[in-house]
């Protein structure tokens, strides 16, 4: 273990400071660091080891996709009949596994239908929102939009035409062969079965027991330890050179329909870290964070479980620099405020795009599924792995590559107008927006079929458009603020077009 490595582990509790956590760094198939610190279970003064069972939350999703290569099986057909309502083109399996289906995402959704933050969502919730879909946000293989339902549709659809449950397929196809000895689906998110707990909240506020009450399956529902994480990572570098190995096969190069390289696929991430490409994918609950990297190159793997809330992908990015003794790029300060700072709106998605300084060197953006922080660059432009601004002759240029996605950004110059105020309905949700203005304020909340959601303050963004923030949201982290556009005839208000990068194109008729 090198020098850095050794600091890293010392220091990493207080760097991301939370009840416990646990972290694996291995090389060539041999493990440089294992090691794990504070509580499994605070109350219960349970520690936290590398044997602590642990929600792996979203990394579940190449998990759901290698046994669906594993078992063979063609999907098309059982994800068709799950989506009877859905008008036009249908996505197949593979456009769910690579995040192209152009579903809207359903804890997305489920805010739009009034769902409270803390409430029960199971098969059935699931089975009746999924079947509800009438449409898409974009046709599939043309973008890429993180959408949890993909994933569980694919289990779903597996266990129909396999006859077997999902738990038993993963045990099967993936925790058998790789050694994964406690890996299992853990499917109901009220508790783990060895007591370990996931928490809500900061050293300042003191932190909390988080209260989920969801049932995973294959997009969130896998249930391990490190050392069962260990056990894959390892079983991943002893198949590197073995062309049909289930993780080569994950990790294949992927594209879009119009032939452009795609930097997502069966339920990974593809992408560049100081100079190298990495695969992995992160995991995330009200509770609980992970991140897994994969340096196929260097046969370097990083595993970081938290079970609070801190910045487990920096954490990893941060293990994977010290093993590679790279140093993680910083923002370059004296470089001045760009003259293109503010408002846009986004042509193709009508969604907001707001940008404003974060710190020197660094803007914030607003727009997808949660605000990203762009470094700003000498040639005038502003960037991140996933996103570039660059100011053109036709106005400000972004760029997301990794959602095959460019568009030139319309200004949104002048103020928002107080007469929005009345109620708007959805005829494809079979929802409403309320939207009021008492005392020159104004405010929005959705309700419909899972009941009725707060009302928040909406924030002017310009003429007829506001963002109506959504701080909580049934799933772990919100899916951004919804844009709301209004639209008027002769001077009046008569509907609204509302959406967030997850869930966009709703139309909504004022009904008063």
């Amino acid at each position: 273990m090198t020098d850095r490595l050794d600091s890293l582990l010392a220091t990493l509790p207080r760097a991301y400071p939370g009840p416990g956590g646990a972290i694996a760094v291995l090389r060539a198939g041999e493990v440089l660091a294992r090691h794990a610190w504070g509580y499994a279970n605070a109350e219960r003064r349970i520690p936290f080891t590398p044997a602590s069972l642990f929600r792996m939350c979203s990394i579940t999703k190449q998990f759901t996709c290698g046994a669906m290569l594993a078992s063979g099986r063609a999907l098309d057909a059982a994800v068709r009949a799950r989506l009877p309502r859905l008008e036009g083109a249908v996505p197949g399996a593979l456009h769910l596994a690579h995040n192209q289906s152009g579903l809207r995402d359903y804890w997305a959704v489920a805010m739009l239908l009034g769902s409270p933050v803390e409430a029960a969502f199971g098969d059935a919730e699931a089975t009746r929102l999924i079947g509800a879909t009438r449409s898409l946000q974009f046709a599939p293989g043309t973008r890429f939009s993180y959408c949890n339902q993909n994933f569980r549709l694919l289990s779903d659809a597996l266990e129909a035409e396999t006859g077997r449950s999902f738990a038993e397929l993963l045990a099967r196809h993936l925790f058998q062969p790789a050694g994964m000895a406690t890996a299992f689906l853990a499917a109901d998110t009220r508790a783990m079965p060895d007591g370990t707990e996931g928490y809500e909240g900061n050293p300042a506020t003191g932190f909390r027991a988080a209260e989920n009450r969801i049932l995973w399956t294959g997009d969130a529902g896998l249930g391990a330890s490190l050392d069962d994480m260990i056990a894959w990572e390892r079983h991943v570098d002893a198949t590197r050179n073995d062309p049909d190995a289930l993780y080569h096969r994950l990790s294949a190069p992927v594209i879009f329909a119009d032939g452009a390289p795609a930097p997502y696929g069966f339920g990974l991430a593809r992408g560049r870290e100081f100079g190298r490409d990495v695969t992995g994918h992160g995991g995330a609950l009200r509770g609980w964070r992970s991140h897994r990297l994969h340096v196929a190159a260097e046969r370097i793997s990083v595993v970081v479980l938290f079970n609070h809330m801190g910045d487990a992908a920096g954490a990893a990015l941060d293990a994977l620099a010290a093993v590679l003794e790279e140093e993680r790029p910083q923002p370059d300060a004296s470089l001045p405020e760009p003259p293109w700072l503010g408002s846009y709106r986004e042509p193709e998605t009508g969604l907001s795009a707001r940008l404003d300084v974060f710190a020197p060197g660094q803007l914030r953006l607003r727009f997808g599924h949660s605000a990203e922080v762009l470094n700003l660059q000498p040639d005038g432009s502003a960037g991140s792995t996933r996103t570039r601004l660059h100011a053109g002759p036709d106005g400000l240029r972004m760029e997301r590559p990794q959602d095959n996605h460019r568009a030139r950004l319309v200004p949104c110059e002048g103020k928002a107008s107080l007469d929005i105020e009345g109620r708007y309905h959805c005829a494809e949700l079979g929802a409403a927006l309320h939207v009021t203005t008492a005392g020159g304020v104004a405010y929005g909340g959705f309700s419909g079929p899972l009941g009725q959601g707060r009302m928040e303050m909406l924030e002017p963004i310009g003429p007829d458009l506001w963002a109506l923030p959504c701080p909580r949201a049934l799933d772990h982290a919100p899916p951004g603020d919804w844009t709301l556009a209004f639209r008027r005839e002769d001077g009046a208000i008569t509907g609204v077009q509302v959406g967030c990068w997850l869930a966009r194109g709703l139309d909504y008729a004022r009904r008063a």
